[in-house]
């Protein structure tokens, strides 16, 4: 069986498991963008407060969170954690995107410039652009995070310390450029690492790896 073969099956496997997962969970594009910002270090539960705080003080708009003061725009986004780290980070990005046009004129710009661009802003990281750029412009961009690199390197696919593009490269260049299917796979291995791959005492009864895994066969 290919490698290719192989992620789609794992694919379809958590998709049977887990169903839908219907990311991301933001209204707009902009919301998503400010949602990849405030969920750094940290669950998605304290962004939705945060969201919420940023939603009932009318500043999740662009121009509005551009105008807002940096010191109460902390203190809306409290509950994300690092809250005045990440309202200095948020202040840089949207000035990147009014400097910019604005979201639908950065639409028009090429995959890999509108990436170069994002990582050039202050605390945008791989991940944080990547996750912008799929789930808010989306473009077929394949997230890496710690799940997924925990999960593929116990299923035997990745070394331990496979580095951050070394990992997109191995589904990009594995699976189709869709933008949907990228999608339905970051959430599907999220779904895994939080509730069955974790980082210690993972559960692997049940897991609908768990077959295909060598980590698990001394935990059945």
């Amino acid at each position: 069986m290919s490698r290719q073969a192989d992620l789609r099956g794992i694919f379809d496997r958590l998709l049977t498991a887990f169903g839908p997962q219907g990311w991301w969970p933001g209204e707009t594009p902009f919301e998503v963008i400010v949602g990849a910002v405030l969920t750094q270090n940290t669950a998605w539960a304290n962004v939705e407060r945060a969201i919420w705080n940023l939603k009932g003080a009318g500043a999740l708009e662009l121009e509005a969170l551009h105008r807002i003061d940096a010191e109460r725009l902390a203190e809306l986004i409290r509950p994300s954690g690092y809250y005045n780290m990440k309202a200095r980070r948020l202040k840089e990005l949207v000035r990147f995107l009014v400097e910019r046009g604005g979201i639908e004129a950065l639409s028009k710009c090429g995959t890999e410039e509108l990436r170069r661009a994002l990582l050039g802003i202050n605390g945008v990281g791989k991940e944080t652009a990547d996750s912008i750029l799929l789930y808010a412009f989306n473009r077929p961009v394949f997230v890496v995070d710690a799940y997924t690199k925990r999960i593929f390197h116990r299923l035997g696919h990745l070394k331990e310390d496979a580095g951050y593009d070394d990992v997109k490269g191995f589904f990009e260049e594995r699976l189709p450029r869709d933008a949907a299917l990228y999608n339905e796979y970051h959430a599907l291995i999220v779904r895994l690492g939080k509730e069955r791959c974790r980082k210690t005492r993972p559960l692997c009864r049940g897991c609908p790896l768990s077959d295909l895994c060598p980590s698990s066969r001394n935990k059945l």
